[in-house]
């Protein structure tokens, strides 16, 4: 099993989302950014890492927001989202084809890769209340 860290960042009223690169595994698809968790690492240390490395921010990693398994078919990920703040830093394509800041009434617009189909699910739900 993967285990995986995914950013949630909210920034007046838009969130973060990033399009996986050609040639990657779910290619083109959307996701919230994040990355691996290594061994010995905390969820939170691995979004600061990945988020620094993918895309050239410094952010501080706030409350675990919620918990997706999902099954691929070839590979079982285990998804931990946080809310994450973003501090500095300019946003770099590091590790996507492309970023964009939307509000989660958009959301349906998106491929999203199918473990982040439940965070969606809980913004859209918390954005329409």
């Amino acid at each position: 099993m993967l285990n995986v860290a995914a950013a949630i960042i909210e920034k007046n009223g838009k969130y973060l989302i990033a399009k996986r690169k050609a040639g990657s595994y779910r290619q083109g698809m959307w996701e919230f950014p994040g990355g691996k968790i290594e061994p010995g690492e905390t969820p939170e240390a691995c979004l600061e890492r990945e988020l620094m490395e993918e895309l050239g921010i410094v952010t501080n990693v706030g409350e675990f927001i919620m918990e997706n398994t999902y099954d691929y078919g070839d590979r079982v990920v285990r998804l931990l989202a946080y809310r994450v703040f973003y501090v500095s830093g300019e946003f770099q394509l590091n590790a996507h084809d492309e970023l964009r800041w939307v509000e989660a009434n958009e959301f349906s617009q998106f491929d999203f890769v199918e473990a982040d189909l439940p965070f969606v699910q809980r913004l859209i739900s918390i954005n329409s209340a």
